[in-house]
């Protein structure tokens, strides 16, 4: 019986443990219905170096988005940036704390997103930068319209717009 429960246990913890040197900061959900209220998590998984503690995460909203509002985090404060108009959507949000390295967390922002994405395609683009002790992560990048498949060093969190009644796809990794 033993054997079974531990052979469960250690399916389940390797993508865990695997993923750690390689993660990124990434949305989650990473899809959502055009035109819907979401709310989508912005996961950091690491600091900008090894034994670092984040200090800061400042999310850009993408145009289009008609209200961003952040969850509110223990021992968190968050900074809303906005525009020359006072009542439109925030154009980004700064959380600042305190996050170890050895530690992962999530920054949530609960999103009235756009019936289509203001600069085409289906994807919504977060550029993140994560501010550390020693330094500074830009998690920004775009994949190119020539190159859509290419490697990134360090991707902007993206989350696909889906139809309004289409269900969103299961996430994969």
């Amino acid at each position: 019986m033993r054997t079974p429960l531990i052979a469960l246990l250690a399916l389940v913890a390797t993508p865990i443990l695997t993923t750690g040197a390689s993660a990124h900061v990434v949305a989650v959900p990473d899809t959502a219905k055009a035109g819907s209220y979401s709310a989508i998590a912005f996961r950091v998984g690491h600091a900008c170096a090894t034994g670092d503690t984040t200090l800061k995460v400042r999310i850009e909203i993408p145009d289009g988005v008609a209200s961003a509002r952040p969850q509110v985090k223990p021992g968190w404060t968050y900074r809303l940036e906005r525009g020359p108009d006072p009542k439109a959507a925030p154009t980004a949000i700064t959380f600042e704390g305190r996050l170890p390295d050895e530690a992962f967390d999530d920054f949530a922002i609960l999103m009235k997103l756009p019936a289509q994405n203001a600069t085409g395609g289906d994807k919504l683009v977060f550029p993140v930068v994560q501010t550390c002790e020693t330094g500074e992560s830009q998690w920004t990048e775009i994949p190119s319209p020539d190159a859509p498949d290419a490697k990134l060093n360090r991707p902007a969190p993206t989350v696909t717009l889906i139809p309004n009644g289409a269900a969103p796809a299961a996430h994969q990794h």
